[in-house]
Protein backbone atom coordinates (compact mmCIF):
# COMPACT_ATOMS: atom_id res chain seq x y z
CA UNK A 1 0.00 0.00 0.00
CA UNK A 2 1.33 3.61 -0.46
CA UNK A 3 -1.16 6.19 0.67
CA UNK A 4 -0.36 9.85 -1.01
CA UNK A 5 -3.43 12.33 0.08
CA UNK A 6 -6.92 12.29 -1.92
CA UNK A 7 -8.36 15.06 -3.65
CA UNK A 8 -10.19 15.75 -1.04
CA UNK A 9 -7.45 15.96 1.89
CA UNK A 10 -3.86 17.57 1.79
CA UNK A 11 -1.20 15.54 3.60
CA UNK A 12 1.67 16.57 4.25
CA UNK A 13 4.65 14.38 2.90
CA UNK A 14 5.38 13.32 6.29
CA UNK A 15 2.00 12.50 6.91
CA UNK A 16 1.86 10.37 4.01
CA UNK A 17 5.43 9.07 5.05
CA UNK A 18 3.74 8.36 8.74
CA UNK A 19 0.64 6.32 7.10
CA UNK A 20 2.85 4.22 5.23
CA UNK A 21 5.17 3.59 7.83
CA UNK A 22 2.89 2.21 10.43
CA UNK A 23 1.67 -0.08 7.53
CA UNK A 24 4.41 -1.51 7.07
CA UNK A 25 5.76 -2.15 10.63
CA UNK A 26 2.55 -3.28 11.34
CA UNK A 27 1.29 -1.19 13.95
CA UNK A 28 -1.50 1.51 15.03
CA UNK A 29 -1.09 5.12 14.17
CA UNK A 30 -1.07 7.44 16.60
CA UNK A 31 -2.18 11.02 15.28
CA UNK A 32 -2.00 13.76 17.67
CA UNK A 33 -2.71 17.39 17.24
CA UNK A 34 -5.18 20.64 17.37
CA UNK A 35 -8.57 19.79 17.28
CA UNK A 36 -10.02 20.40 13.81
CA UNK A 37 -6.54 19.82 12.25
CA UNK A 38 -8.07 16.52 10.16
CA UNK A 39 -6.87 13.81 12.43
CA UNK A 40 -10.59 11.97 12.13
CA UNK A 41 -10.56 12.67 8.39
CA UNK A 42 -7.27 11.32 7.68
CA UNK A 43 -8.81 7.79 8.57
CA UNK A 44 -11.65 7.85 6.08
CA UNK A 45 -9.37 9.01 3.05
CA UNK A 46 -6.50 6.76 3.96
CA UNK A 47 -9.43 4.29 3.51
CA UNK A 48 -11.03 5.70 0.63
CA UNK A 49 -7.98 6.03 -1.14
CA UNK A 50 -6.57 2.65 -0.17
CA UNK A 51 -10.30 1.31 -1.31
CA UNK A 52 -10.69 -0.34 2.07
CA UNK A 53 -13.67 -0.65 4.72
CA UNK A 54 -13.89 1.73 7.33
CA UNK A 55 -14.52 0.95 10.67
CA UNK A 56 -14.80 3.58 13.28
CA UNK A 57 -14.88 3.47 16.87
CA UNK A 58 -15.38 6.80 18.46
CA UNK A 59 -14.51 6.75 22.15
CA UNK A 60 -16.36 8.36 25.13
CA UNK A 61 -15.66 9.30 28.85
CA UNK A 62 -17.94 5.98 29.55
CA UNK A 63 -16.80 3.76 26.79
CA UNK A 64 -14.63 0.45 28.38
CA UNK A 65 -12.00 -1.46 26.20
CA UNK A 66 -13.57 -4.68 26.03
CA UNK A 67 -16.82 -3.20 24.60
CA UNK A 68 -14.34 -2.76 21.62
CA UNK A 69 -14.20 -6.61 21.50
CA UNK A 70 -17.41 -7.44 22.30
CA UNK A 71 -20.82 -7.34 24.57
CA UNK A 72 -22.89 -10.33 26.42
CA UNK A 73 -26.14 -8.80 27.08
CA UNK A 74 -26.98 -10.86 30.11
CA UNK A 75 -30.34 -9.42 30.30
CA UNK A 76 -31.92 -9.28 27.37
CA UNK A 77 -31.48 -13.68 27.31
CA UNK A 78 -32.60 -13.58 31.13
CA UNK A 79 -35.78 -11.91 29.63
CA UNK A 80 -36.23 -14.73 26.68
CA UNK A 81 -35.71 -17.37 29.16
CA UNK A 82 -38.80 -15.77 31.54
CA UNK A 83 -40.99 -15.88 27.56
CA UNK A 84 -39.77 -19.20 27.04
CA UNK A 85 -37.75 -17.97 23.52
CA UNK A 86 -35.90 -20.61 21.87
CA UNK A 87 -33.70 -18.50 21.13
CA UNK A 88 -31.80 -18.53 24.87
CA UNK A 89 -29.97 -22.19 23.93
CA UNK A 90 -27.76 -20.61 22.06
CA UNK A 91 -25.42 -17.62 23.64
CA UNK A 92 -24.46 -16.37 20.61
CA UNK A 93 -27.49 -14.70 19.99
CA UNK A 94 -26.83 -12.30 22.75
CA UNK A 95 -23.43 -11.49 21.67
CA UNK A 96 -22.74 -8.15 20.30
CA UNK A 97 -19.93 -7.45 18.00
CA UNK A 98 -17.77 -4.78 18.72
CA UNK A 99 -15.21 -2.69 16.21
CA UNK A 100 -12.21 -4.82 16.53
CA UNK A 101 -14.30 -7.78 15.66
CA UNK A 102 -15.59 -6.02 13.07
CA UNK A 103 -11.99 -5.10 12.22
CA UNK A 104 -10.56 -8.27 12.65
CA UNK A 105 -13.08 -10.47 10.81
CA UNK A 106 -13.83 -8.44 7.78
CA UNK A 107 -13.25 -10.27 4.57
CA UNK A 108 -10.88 -7.67 3.06
CA UNK A 109 -8.24 -5.62 5.22
CA UNK A 110 -10.03 -2.99 6.99
CA UNK A 111 -9.03 0.61 8.56
CA UNK A 112 -10.13 0.91 12.00
CA UNK A 113 -10.38 4.31 13.50
CA UNK A 114 -10.11 4.30 17.34
CA UNK A 115 -11.02 7.98 17.68
CA UNK A 116 -10.22 10.23 20.84
CA UNK A 117 -8.52 7.48 22.69
CA UNK A 118 -7.80 10.23 25.33
CA UNK A 119 -11.61 10.62 26.54
CA UNK A 120 -11.54 7.36 27.94
CA UNK A 121 -10.48 6.34 31.91
CA UNK A 122 -6.26 6.01 31.79
CA UNK A 123 -6.46 2.36 31.76
CA UNK A 124 -8.33 1.92 28.33
CA UNK A 125 -5.39 1.85 26.34
CA UNK A 126 -3.63 -0.36 28.38
CA UNK A 127 -6.42 -3.00 28.50
CA UNK A 128 -6.25 -2.95 24.71
CA UNK A 129 -2.43 -4.19 24.33
CA UNK A 130 -2.72 -7.60 24.04
CA UNK A 131 -5.83 -7.44 21.20
CA UNK A 132 -3.93 -4.83 19.41
CA UNK A 133 -0.60 -6.70 19.47
CA UNK A 134 -1.41 -10.62 18.73
CA UNK A 135 -4.24 -9.10 16.62
CA UNK A 136 -6.80 -12.00 18.44
CA UNK A 137 -8.63 -12.05 21.89
CA UNK A 138 -10.90 -14.60 23.51
CA UNK A 139 -14.43 -14.87 23.97
CA UNK A 140 -15.13 -16.68 26.97
CA UNK A 141 -19.04 -17.08 26.83
CA UNK A 142 -18.54 -18.87 23.69
CA UNK A 143 -15.32 -20.44 24.08
CA UNK A 144 -14.15 -19.06 20.66
CA UNK A 145 -11.05 -17.23 19.58
CA UNK A 146 -11.45 -14.21 17.32
CA UNK A 147 -8.75 -14.09 15.17
CA UNK A 148 -7.68 -11.76 12.78
CA UNK A 149 -7.85 -12.57 9.37
CA UNK A 150 -6.52 -9.85 7.84
CA UNK A 151 -4.29 -7.43 10.22
CA UNK A 152 -6.06 -4.11 9.70
CA UNK A 153 -4.65 -0.75 9.29
CA UNK A 154 -5.08 1.19 12.92
CA UNK A 155 -5.32 5.07 12.89
CA UNK A 156 -5.57 6.21 17.27
CA UNK A 157 -6.08 9.85 17.20
CA UNK A 158 -5.76 11.92 20.62
CA UNK A 159 -6.40 15.29 21.42
CA UNK A 160 -3.58 15.58 24.52
CA UNK A 161 -6.64 15.90 27.11
CA UNK A 162 -4.58 13.09 28.81
CA UNK A 163 -1.45 11.62 29.06
CA UNK A 164 -1.21 7.55 26.98
CA UNK A 165 0.53 5.07 29.14
CA UNK A 166 4.35 4.34 28.09
CA UNK A 167 3.57 0.40 26.97
CA UNK A 168 1.09 1.76 24.69
CA UNK A 169 3.21 4.46 23.34
CA UNK A 170 5.83 1.52 22.59
CA UNK A 171 3.20 0.39 20.54
CA UNK A 172 2.57 2.79 18.37
CA UNK A 173 4.30 5.07 15.45
CA UNK A 174 3.59 8.36 16.42
CA UNK A 175 2.63 11.37 14.17
CA UNK A 176 1.76 15.09 15.18
CA UNK A 177 0.22 16.83 12.80
CA UNK A 178 1.74 20.53 12.92
CA UNK A 179 -0.92 23.45 12.03
CA UNK A 180 -0.68 24.30 8.73
CA UNK A 181 1.00 26.95 7.01
CA UNK A 182 -0.34 29.43 5.19
CA UNK A 183 0.62 27.74 1.75
CA UNK A 184 -1.04 24.41 3.22
CA UNK A 185 -3.96 26.01 4.65
CA UNK A 186 -4.64 27.96 1.16
CA UNK A 187 -5.18 24.19 -0.84
CA UNK A 188 -6.72 22.85 1.94
CA UNK A 189 -9.24 25.97 1.47
CA UNK A 190 -9.14 25.50 -2.19
CA UNK A 191 -10.16 21.81 -1.72
CA UNK A 192 -13.41 22.73 -0.20
CA UNK A 193 -13.85 26.30 -1.81
CA UNK A 194 -12.56 25.73 -5.35
CA UNK A 195 -13.92 29.21 -6.52
CA UNK A 196 -13.31 31.59 -3.87
CA UNK A 197 -11.70 34.47 -5.52
CA UNK A 198 -8.02 35.16 -5.05
CA UNK A 199 -7.97 38.35 -2.75
CA UNK A 200 -11.18 36.90 -0.60
CA UNK A 201 -8.83 34.06 0.15
CA UNK A 202 -5.69 35.97 0.80
CA UNK A 203 -7.41 38.98 2.97
CA UNK A 204 -9.82 36.16 5.00
CA UNK A 205 -6.16 34.08 5.77
CA UNK A 206 -4.70 37.07 7.11
CA UNK A 207 -7.37 37.83 9.36
CA UNK A 208 -7.58 34.17 10.07
CA UNK A 209 -3.77 34.17 11.32
CA UNK A 210 -3.92 37.71 12.83
CA UNK A 211 -6.36 36.14 15.04
CA UNK A 212 -4.22 33.23 15.85
CA UNK A 213 -1.62 34.69 17.17
CA UNK A 214 -3.35 36.87 19.22
CA UNK A 215 -1.76 35.94 22.75
CA UNK A 216 -3.57 34.74 25.92
CA UNK A 217 -6.89 33.31 23.21
CA UNK A 218 -8.32 30.58 25.37
CA UNK A 219 -9.37 28.87 22.06
CA UNK A 220 -7.51 29.57 18.71
CA UNK A 221 -9.77 29.01 15.54
CA UNK A 222 -9.13 26.31 14.35
CA UNK A 223 -8.98 25.05 10.25
CA UNK A 224 -12.42 23.70 10.36
CA UNK A 225 -13.49 26.73 11.57
CA UNK A 226 -11.45 28.43 8.76
CA UNK A 227 -13.36 26.37 6.42
CA UNK A 228 -17.01 27.41 7.99
CA UNK A 229 -15.74 30.96 7.99
CA UNK A 230 -15.06 31.26 4.27
CA UNK A 231 -18.71 29.31 3.70
CA UNK A 232 -20.40 31.96 5.18
CA UNK A 233 -18.60 35.04 4.02
CA UNK A 234 -18.94 33.49 0.59
CA UNK A 235 -22.65 32.51 1.36
CA UNK A 236 -23.45 36.16 2.31
CA UNK A 237 -21.53 37.95 -0.75
CA UNK A 238 -18.92 39.61 1.31
CA UNK A 239 -16.54 41.47 -0.46
CA UNK A 240 -12.66 41.08 -0.09
CA UNK A 241 -12.75 44.49 0.49
CA UNK A 242 -14.25 44.81 3.44
CA UNK A 243 -11.86 42.31 5.13
CA UNK A 244 -9.43 44.71 3.71
CA UNK A 245 -10.36 47.36 4.67
CA UNK A 246 -11.20 46.23 8.58
CA UNK A 247 -11.11 48.82 10.85
CA UNK A 248 -7.98 47.37 13.60
CA UNK A 249 -10.45 49.60 16.48
CA UNK A 250 -13.00 46.83 15.91
CA UNK A 251 -10.66 43.79 15.85
CA UNK A 252 -13.88 41.52 15.91
CA UNK A 253 -13.78 39.88 11.88
CA UNK A 254 -17.54 39.57 10.46
CA UNK A 255 -19.48 37.09 11.22
CA UNK A 256 -16.84 35.81 14.13
CA UNK A 257 -18.85 33.22 15.60
CA UNK A 258 -17.34 30.67 13.30
CA UNK A 259 -14.12 31.42 14.26
CA UNK A 260 -14.51 32.33 18.15
CA UNK A 261 -16.14 29.68 19.99
CA UNK A 262 -15.99 31.62 24.07
CA UNK A 263 -17.15 35.01 25.41
CA UNK A 264 -13.46 35.22 26.96
CA UNK A 265 -12.13 35.05 23.49
CA UNK A 266 -14.75 37.76 22.39
CA UNK A 267 -13.85 40.14 25.20
CA UNK A 268 -10.52 39.88 24.36
CA UNK A 269 -10.32 40.58 20.92
CA UNK A 270 -12.58 43.78 22.18
CA UNK A 271 -10.62 44.82 24.79
CA UNK A 272 -7.58 45.16 22.35
CA UNK A 273 -9.26 46.75 20.09
CA UNK A 274 -9.88 49.26 23.25
CA UNK A 275 -6.49 49.68 23.73
CA UNK A 276 -5.48 50.38 20.06
CA UNK A 277 -8.29 53.23 19.72
CA UNK A 278 -6.99 55.19 22.79
CA UNK A 279 -3.52 54.73 21.21
CA UNK A 280 -4.71 56.23 18.09
CA UNK A 281 -6.23 59.45 19.89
Amino acid sequence: MNFTGTQNYIATDDLQMAVNAAATLQRPLLIKGEPGTGKTMLAEEVAESLGMPLIQWHIKSTTKAHQGLYEYDAVSRLRDSQLGNESVQDIANYIKKGKLWEAFTSPQQAVLLIDEIDKADIEFPNDLLQELDKMEFFVYETGETIKAVTRPIIIITSNNEKELPDAFLRRCFFHYINFPDRETMKKIVEVHHPDVKANLLKEALDIFFKVRDVPGLKKKPSTSELIDWLKLLLADDIPDEILKGADPTKAIPPLYGALLKNEQDVHLLEKLAFMIRRENR
